[in-house]
């Protein structure tokens, strides 16, 4: 049985269908908004045995039929998820994980597919509902449901669900997801804008989701299906549990509030742990004390911040830890900086490169590269532990995306500093926030490389204890056992002029704006004083690059003149890449970059182009060399590419009987331009110059656009002008007019036919 509901949201058609794909799942659901169509399902099996965690696993499929694209990969299919899919995936993931119940242990696996993309609505909102939804009409238990919605503004009006085009525009790209009575989790990028701007969307938000929710309700309660029936959490005996106390009894505040170094403290703490379990393991089951020493800790940890406002390192709620900064500690990267905070270090470094470097993107978004490049590292030394070495994860990807979105508002556009810019932040040491971490190391490094960025950028992790009562603690600069004993990961990165990125996990059913609101206000104290504290480091930016880094200089050149820059099939900008070691990247537009660490190689590549594109003018001299000697006159390189024929009587000042008793091939001489034909085929005049007769009046100022002239002397100019050939008809024409191509030699130059330019990709410009 297939059901629909269908609603207006925001302006827009949401339809959520079920019954119809994927009939064996144990949900499935499509969603479609504009064109674009998603498919969502859900499944679930028994649990592993002896497994302690709740196994969920989110994956983002994207099928590029759904844009009409083959794929670019040399197999010509879908290959390892892209970064936008990896991180859609975590999108979804994040609010859904906190709301399936303590004590479940089945395995479950959402797929969300994208079946249609129509390039202008985004599919990432529509996984999130969809997962929300399948899992609502799903066996599968869920505290549910929940939607999500992107929020932008523009032209100061807010916009949900806007599209792609409307976000290019916008100030904000906030993606929030809400239950009906509070915040899920936010995902924000924002060009430097207030705090109070990203309440108001997120209120405009939670108004759009509660709509949807009302929509998904609907369809669980024509289409769900009961939920399944699952072991509860297993409960602590309190006999365990007073034991365990009563062992530990004053014993465990000291070692939790110590103001120890993390490694120290959680030695101590295992030590006191396997102290419990000796003494208490033969009168009670080892898992129960285990759990209930686990428990312990928790309360302990907790109510003695909601109580006195300690914290286990001895710091205040309000409190940053000791920060410590150094640039230019890489003698060979252009750009490095080494931002620790606490025990958090962060090594972030900057590598320049050319625009032809840009990162192509291959998915199902119209963006299709980037200039602006931020990758992490989390090795496992950072945090003391043995593990394999491997490829980026998707903690790694989601850590890298949101310094970068921290970060594009700053960085300068590709007008005004042409290069590709590679960021790398390495997480040494690990206890807290290292993807904040990576925001301030990175805007070190920035500055170290001379980037022109507008504002150096902070970013701060913020906590938050929550008690029965009611009773918050809202903790600035979230340390490794806040996150785990917390209730909130709140990351907020921005300048002094406002908010670039923020990023919001929880762990419980949602968080009210009174606590956001003041997260905001607190977080914003603290970027302050943390960029306080790096300027005292580097203040300005550099106000020059590496001696390691190239140079880029970027010209225009007339549009017309693209293909004479890239040469037949790029021979030319080839030859020039070759001969002075340089990058040349040609835009459509005209524009050309060109780099290179060697100042003066860019330059002679520079003045080459400037000649390569060069307008001939009647009247100007020109040097060039002799290149070919017919029997009529000489052609003389007056350009790189394009020649000009001085004939015979125009040689000399005096009478010439023959070219080759006044000139050879290679000799250099200089030469007027005398006329331009209407074919754009140059006469030039060596005799003009000698006798400074200059141009002749009757071609002066004029480029020649009437019929083709006739030369009496020797007869006609076999091939020129005139092309006549007796009855055997005119000789086949280059459609170019080139001489070296056309009758004009009179089958003298035997030498093959140029070929038009034409773009190769190589040298296109992305």
């Amino acid at each position: 049985m297939v059901y629909q509901v269908q609603r207006e949201i925001a302006g827009k058609t949401l339809t959520i269908e079920t019954g119809l794909f994927a009939r064996q799942a144990h949900g499935a659901v499509t969603l479609r908004m504009g064109d674009t169509l998603v498919l969502v399902t859900v499944c679930t099996s028994a649990p592993r045995e002896g497994i302690n965690f709740f196994p969920l696993s989110v994956d983002f499929e994207e099928r590029f039929y759904a844009a009409g694209k083959i794929p670019g990969s040399f197999f010509r299919r879908e290959g390892r998820p892209s970064t936008e899919a990896t991180l859609t995936a975590r999108l979804t993931d994040r609010p859904i994980r906190p709301l399936f119940p303590k004590g479940f242990r089945n395995e479950v696996q959402v797929v969300a597919t994208v079946l249609s993309a129509d390039l202008e609505n985004p599919p990432d909102i529509l996984a999130i509902i969809g997962a929300s939804a399948a899992l609502t009409i799903s066996p599968i238990p869920f505290e549910g449901p929940i939607s999500g919605c992107r929020i932008g503004s523009v032209d100061g009006r807010l916009v949900i669900n806007p599209t792609f085009e409307q976000m290019s525009q916008s100030s904000i790209d906030v993606v929030l997801a809400s239950s009906w009575d509070g915040v899920v989790m936010v995902e924000a990028g924002a060009k430097k804008v207030p705090e109070s701007i990203l309440l108001d969307a997120m209120r405009e938000g939670i108004a759009a989701n509660r709509e949807v929710i009302s929509m998904i309700q609907e369809l669980a309660e024509n289409a769900g299906v009961p939920k399944m029936e699952y072991p509860p959490a297993p409960e602590v005996d309190s006999d365990v549990q007073k034991a365990v106390q009563d062992f530990v009894s004053d014993r465990l505040n000291p070692v939790v509030f110590s103001g120890k170094e993390k490694g120290e403290r959680d030695n101590d703490l295992s030590r006191l742990a396997q102290e419990v379990t000796t003494n208490l393991g033969e009168q009670f089951p080892a898992d129960q004390v285990s759990r209930a020493f686990e428990g312990l800790v928790r309360s302990e940890f907790r109510d003695v911040i909601l109580s006195k406002g300690i914290r286990p390192d001895g710091r205040g709620t309000k409190d940053v830890r000791p920060i410590t900064t150094a640039v230019g500690i890489l003698p060979r990267a252009h750009g490095s900086g080494l931002f620790t905070r606490g025990q958090t270090q962060i090594l972030s470094t900057v590598t320049l490169g050319s625009l032809g470097e840009k990162q192509k993107l291959d998915g199902l978004s119209p963006l299709e590269s980037k200039r602006y490049l931020h990758h992490y590292n989390f090795p496992p030394y950072s945090v003391g532990e043995v593990k394999r070495v491997g490829t980026a994860g998707r903690r790694e990807i989601g850590h890298g995306a949101l310094a970068e979105r921290a970060l594009i508002p700053v960085v300068p556009d590709e007008e005004d500093f042409p290069y590709t810019i590679r960021v790398v932040s390495d997480a040494l040491s690990s206890n807290g926030s290292t993807s904040m971490g990576s925001v301030c190391g990175s805007t070190l490094a920035l500055m170290d490389a001379g980037v022109p960025i507008a504002e150096p950028v902070a970013g701060v992790a913020m906590g938050l204890i929550l008690g029965d009562n009611g009773k918050y603690v809202v903790l600035t600069d979230l340390q490794g056992i806040e996150d785990h004993e917390g209730d909130m990961d709140f990351k907020v990165a921005g300048t002094a002029e406002g908010v670039t990125a923020l990023q919001m996990d929880i762990k419980v059913a949602g968080v009210d704006f009174d606590i956001m609101e003041e997260a905001l206000q607190q977080a914003k104290e603290a970027r302050l004083f943390i960029l306080g504290r790096m300027s005292e480091t580097i203040g300005e930016i550099r106000d020059e690059l590496s001696p390691y880094a190239p140079r880029m200089v970027r010209m225009t050149v007339p549009v017309e003149k693209i293909g004479v820059v890239i040469g037949p099939g790029g021979k030319t900008i080839r030859g020039m890449i070759e001969e002075f070691k340089v990058t040349i990247d040609v835009a459509d537009d005209g524009s050309v970059t060109i780099g290179s660490s060697n100042a003066e190689s860019v330059q002679k590549v520079q003045e080459r182009i400037g000649l390569l594109t060069r307008e001939v003018v009647i009247g100007d001299v020109y040097t060039g060399k002799v290149s070919r000697i017919t029997s009529f006159g000489a052609f003389v390189e007056i350009l790189p590419g394009k020649d000009g024929l001085v004939r015979t009587p125009d040689i000399s000042d005096e009478p010439v009987e023959r070219i080759e008793d006044v000139v050879k091939v290679g000799d250099e001489i200089s030469v007027m331009v005398i006329e331009i034909d209407h074919m754009g085929r140059v006469n030039v005049s060596r005799k003009a110059i000698l006798d400074g007769s200059g141009v002749p009046p009757a071609r002066s100022g004029f480029r020649s656009s009437g019929p083709p002239r006739r030369y009496p002397q020797r007869g006609d100019r076999p091939g020129s002008f005139g092309n006549r050939r007796g009855d055997r008809g005119p000789l086949p024409r280059n459609p170019a007019g080139s001489r070296e191509d056309d009758a004009r030699n009179a089958g003298q130059d035997q030498s093959p036919p140029r070929r038009r330019f034409g773009f190769g990709d190589r040298f296109r410009k992305q």
